[in-house]
């Protein structure tokens, strides 16, 4: 109760390093042991991001410091934007060899338009070709850019290596431990308004949480007053009406563990069990004729794509949960959490699903799957409004770093998709292009970015609003490569199909009619038999026994499929394999669908 409280955010672009430095505060504080981090979830520790906000503290010179992990990825930027209404100043982490990224930018702008003062932190200076200088110089463009006040833009900086947990203030420091963050922490974010005896209870909602014991739980800011275990509050919106419900279980956090306390005060952050029904920007209090603190806008999904049973000759092999009615049960347990995730149930077996990116989509179906959920999807489409100046959709600002050889490569490809240049910038060898255009054009384009740039490219987007429709757009150069049959592939039968394409199938891979196989560099649909055998005869003629040498096929992921799919298929998701389809898996149906 009488511990000084500070609320900070950590923010940055995607693979910046937030999560690691957070991790090194913790374990420099004692707060965790040298083998937890912040990512815990296993999708999050394979793929090396963070997808879920998470809440932490520490306790530096009797002072707790409340800190809030984020994502970094464009997709996941609904979690952001609800976190920073919950804190006083934020940690901007940048790349010292990268510089500010296209997400450094959204997560800034959210941040100074609150009104906040970030810190800036350098971080990964001890990269080859890290320049610090230039990296700050840069942030200072950007707040500039951005309407940063004076106040802002006289940031403090701190120089870090998150990976070995050292810091220094000044460039010609040295570096021992991460004390001198800390100390500007304590310096320079203001400490949480402390609790006064008799003030009203005033706590908003800015993350939920789930348990299948105690249902919803809400992640919550006290502004004012405390919260007791077992009071009666008030749930107050802005317009809508009062509800109440009993605080049934309180935890505030202690390192990354939930400690449940039968009081909370001021400044703190918790986390509450007991209101089943409780969203985003709502204000728990004591008195229903208080004035419920401003509501928190999340941004809108820009894609959407429908999910469905699966209905394939192999359906029911592999899944546990197989039914349309589990499905649709496994979806509204997920809008309980995924405040950027909307669902529409109105049609009956197929559920509408919308999201902020085919990564957000992906990441819900990779755990659907692991769960042992067995689905089919549908090809994502961009959503598209119409008001009275007609159709708007989508766009969104692509930031490229790429050696400057494979620049002609990727201006081509994203002019044809409806982008158009902004700016490029070029330092040695290195261009950096900024782009703007329809979300439309981006989908399906990261595969074919990496094949392009040969793996060596940096590829960033942000949401920058609706605009008006772009037209058509012409994105898909190969065509699809359809199984006629139903068995398993040999290997010579795919050996004389590889010259016609990609195969995503290897060998004894079982097959049915209407699988796609692979794709057709010519850009035209072929139909194929993948299970043909070399015909055998008795006489041995020269060549005859020539070796069949296979093309490794290309692993078929969600995120690929996603990509990859046409309006006329199906991306078959199960518990151990994925598979792309035809709707209509006859051929003669395929021909009568397209009259």
């Amino acid at each position: 109760m009488n511990t000084e409280i500070r609320n900070i955010a950590i923010i940055a672009h995607v693979d910046h390093g937030k999560t690691t430095l957070t991790d090194a505060l913790m374990r420099q504080t004692g707060a965790v042991t040298a083998d937890v981090s912040m990512d815990s979830n296993s999708l999050e520790q394979e793929r090396g991001i963070t997808i879920y906000a998470k809440n932490a503290s520490l306790v530096y010179k009797d002072t707790k410091i409340n800190i809030v992990d984020t994502p970094g990825h464009a997709d996941f930027g609904s979690e952001v934007e609800r976190v920073l209404r919950s804190i006083d100043s934020v940690l901007l982490v940048v790349d010292a060899q990268e510089g500010p990224m296209p997400q450094t930018r959204f997560v800034l702008k959210k941040s100074l338009e609150l009104g906040l003062k970030p810190i800036v932190v350098i971080n990964k200076i001890d990269k080859p070709a890290a320049d610090p200088d230039r990296a700050e110089e840069q942030v200072l463009e950007l707040f500039l850019e951005l309407g940063a006040n004076d106040e802002q833009s006289d940031f403090q900086v701190v120089y870090t290596v998150g990976r070995d947990g050292v810091a220094k203030r000044n460039l010609e420091d040295e570096m021992k431990d991460l004390t001198p963050l800390l100390d500007v922490i304590l310096e320079f974010v203001p400490a949480a308004k402390a609790y006064k005896e008799g003030d009203t209870l005033r706590a908003q909602v800015f993350n939920l949480g789930y348990d299948n014991f105690t249902g919803r739980l809400a992640v919550a800011r006290i502004y004012e007053g405390s919260i007791s275990l077992g009071a009666q509050l008030f749930i107050l919106q802005e317009g809508g009406e009062v509800r109440k419900g009993k605080v049934t279980k309180l935890s505030t956090f202690e390192g990354l563990d939930k400690i449940e306390v039968k009081e909370a005060y001021a400044g703190d952050i918790v986390l509450i069990a007991g209101f089943e029904d409780i969203n985003i920007g709502e204000t728990l209090t004591t008195d229903e004729n208080a004035l419920p603190l401003p509501a928190i806008a999340v941004d809108e999904p820009t894609i959407g794509l429908e999910f469905m049973p699966n209905s394939s000759p192999f359906a029911g092999r592999e899944g546990k949960f197989v039914t349309s009615r589990q499905i649709k049960d496994r979806l509204e347990k997920e809008l309980e959490i995924n405040v950027g995730l909307q669902v529409d149930f109105s049609e009956g077996n197929t559920f509408k699903v919308y999201g902020r990116g085919e990564m957000h989509i992906a990441i819900l179906l990779e755990n659907m799957r692991r769960e042992g959920y067995e689905l089919a999807v549908s090809q994502p489409q961009v959503i598209i409004r119409e008001d009275e100046n007609g159709k708007q959709e989508p766009f969104e600002e692509v930031t490229i770093d790429i050696p400057a050889e494979f620049q002609g490569a990727v201006i081509e490809r994203l002019s044809k998709r409806a982008f158009v240049m902004q700016d490029m910038i070029t330092k040695g060898n290195q261009v950096r292009l900024i782009f703007e255009g329809p979300t439309r054009g981006l989908l399906g384009y990261r595969g074919q970015f990496i094949i392009d740039t040969k793996g060596e490219g940096i590829l960033g987007a942000r949401v920058i609003g609706f605009q008006p429709y772009a037209g058509e757009i012409k994105k898909r150069s190969i065509g699809s490569m359809v199984s006629m049959v139903t068995g398993k592939a040999l290997g010579f039968s795919l050996w004389n199909l590889q010259e016609r394409g990609t195969l995503y199938i290897g060998p004894a891979t079982e097959v049915y009619e209407g699988m796609v196989i692979g794709n057709t560099s010519k850009g035209e649909e072929m139909v194929v038999n993948p299970t043909k055998g070399k015909q055998l005869t008795n006489i041995r003629a020269a060549g005859s026994d020539e070796s069949l040498d296979l093309v490794p096929a290309q692993t078929l992921t969600i995120e690929t499929g996603l990509e990859v799919m046409v309006g006329d298929e199906l991306l078959e998701v199960t518990p151990n394999s994925v598979r792309l389809r035809k709707k209509y898996l006859k051929e003669n149906e395929r021909v009568k669908q397209k009259r």
